[in-house]
C-alpha cells in the first residue's frame, strides 16, 4: 500500500564539542559535530528520518525549513533487500546463515579514535588509553599532520602505551602536499602505523598513489575516501592503486546504494573496506554497511575494522552498541538515524537551550 508524505522538516542540530576539543584535527582544530536532521511525516503516521553529518558550518547552507510535499507525492512504508552475490541456493543459504551468526556472536571488529584527538592533552590521551585498554581495545588511532616533533613525540606516547602488538594509525586529515606527506609518514615509520589516513587533498588520485607508492617499502598503507563523494572516485582510487584501504562514509557518498557499489568494487579489487565513523550518527548509520559487505560481499574479516568514537550516542532512540571492541549487530528496525526529540530541540541551532546558554555566556 502506498502512503503520502505529508510534511518534511530540516533542523541545524550542533553539539558544542569544540568546548572539549572533542573531533580536533590538523585541518579542523575546535569542530562543533552536527547534522542537517530531516524528517518525513507521512498520512498513516509512519515517519522517516535521515541526517547528513558536518562540522557546523556545513550546516549552514541548509537551515531550519518545513514544507508538505505536492499533492500524490506518494512513498512505500518499507523496501526489502535480498542477498547479492553467490548467496543464492541451500549452499548460499548455509553459508549466510554462518555469516549472520558469527556476527551476532562476535560482532563486526572496531577500532577507536577516541584517545587521541590533536588537541587532547598527553594526560587525558594516557587515561583514555589506559581506560580504552582494559575494555579490549586493540587498534587506535592518533591525529597527525600540525607539527611533527609533536607528532613524534605523541605517537611514541601512545606506542608505549598499547604496546608492539596492538594496532595503530595516523591520520592526517589531508594536511600535506605529497613530497611533504612522503617525507612526514617516512619520518613516523619507527612507531609501526598501519596506514596513513588521508595524506594530502581527497581530490589528488595519482598522488595518493605517488604516495601509496613511496610508503610501500616501509610497510606503511594509505587509506581515505571519507570525502570522496561518489563510485567515480573510488574507482579510479582502486585503479591507480592509490589506496590500500578504503574508507566509506556513510553520508558522504550519495545514498546507500552509492555505498553498496564501492563495497562490490572493493570486493573486485580485493581492497579491504574499513569505514569512516564517528562524528554525529555515522557509527549508527554505517554499521548496516559493514554487515552488509561482511554477510553479502566480502565474507572476510581480513585487514577489516570499523571506526569508532564514543561522542553522542546517547542523543539516538537506537545508539550503537559496542562489546569488546566489537559493533555488535543491530536490534531494532530502521537505519538507525532517529534523534530523540529532546536531544534535537535541545541542540536545534541557534535557538536550542544549550546554545542559547553558550551565547549568553
Amino acid at each position: 500500500m502506498l502512503h503520502k508524505i505529508t510534511s518534511l522538516t530540516v533542523r541545524d542540530v550542533r553539539f558544542p564539542t569544540s568546548l572539549e576539543q572533542h573531533g580536533s584535527d590538523a585541518m579542523h582544530t575546535d569542530p562543533d559535530y552536527s547534522v542537517a536532521y530531516v524528517v518525513l511525516d507521512t498520512d498513516c503516521g509512519l515517519k522517516g528520518f535521515g541526517l547528513t553529518f558536518t562540522v557546523g558550518k556545513g550546516t549552514e547552507i541548509v537551515g531550519p525549513r518545513e514544507r508538505s510535499d505536492p499533492p500524490g507525492h506518494r512513498c512505500r512504508p518499507e523496501c526489502r533487500v535480498g542477498p547479492v552475490g553467490e548467496g543464492r541456493g541451500q549452499g548460499g543459504n548455509c553459508l549466510l546463515r554462518h555469516l549472520l551468526e558469527h556476527m551476532l556472536k562476535e560482532g563486526y571488529p572496531a577500532y577507536t579514535t577516541s584517545c587521541a584527538w590533536l588537541g587532547y592533552s598527553d594526560q587525558l590521551l594516557k587515561q583514555l588509553c589506559t581506560d580504552a585498554l582494559k575494555s579490549g581495545w586493540t587498534k587506535f588511532k592518533v591525529k597527525v599532520g600540525a607539527d611533527l616533533e609533536d607528532d613524534k613525540r605523541r605517537c611514541r606516547l601512545m606506542r608505549q602505551m598499547i604496546g608492539p602488538d596492538n594496532t595503530l594509525m595516523i591520520d592526517a586529515n589531508q594536511r600535506w602536499d605529497v613530497a611533504e606527506a612522503i617525507s612526514w609518514v617516512s619520518s613516523l615509520a619507527e612507531f609501526k602505523p598501519l596506514w596513513v589516513e588521508e595524506p594530502t587533498s581527497p581530490d589528488d588520485i595519482l598522488g595518493h598513489a605517488a604516495i601509496s607508492k613511496a610508503l610501500a617499502p616501509l610497510g606503511i598503507g594509505v587509506a581515505t575516501g571519507e570525502q570522496c563523494h561518489n563510485r567515480v572516485m573510488f574507482k579510479q582510487f582502486l585503479q591507480a592503486s592509490a589506496l590500500q584501504f578504503v574508507q566509506i562514509d556513510s553520508c558522504r557518498l550519495g545514498s546507500v546504494n552509492e555505498n553498496l557499489a564501492v563495497l562490490l568494487m572493493a570486493h573486485k579489487f580485493q581492497v579491504p573496506v574499513c569505514p569512516h565513523a564517528g562524528g554525529v550518527g555515522l557509527c549508527e548509520l554505517v554499521q548496516h554497511l559493514i554487515l552488509f559487505d561482511y554477510i553479502c560481499v566480502s565474507g572476510s574479516l581480513g585487514n577489516r575494522m570499523c571506526e569508532y568514537v564514543d561522542h553522542l550516542h546517547e542523543h539516538f532512540t537506537s545508539p550503537v552498541v559496542i562489546h569488546d571492541a566489537h559493533y555488535m549487530p543491530p536490534k531494532d528496525p530502521g537505519y538507525s538515524c532517529e534523534m530523540l526529540e529532546s536531544s534535537v530541540q535541545s541542540h536545534q541551532y541557534p535557538e536550542g537551550d544549550v546554545w542559547t546558554l553558550i551565547m549568553n555566556k
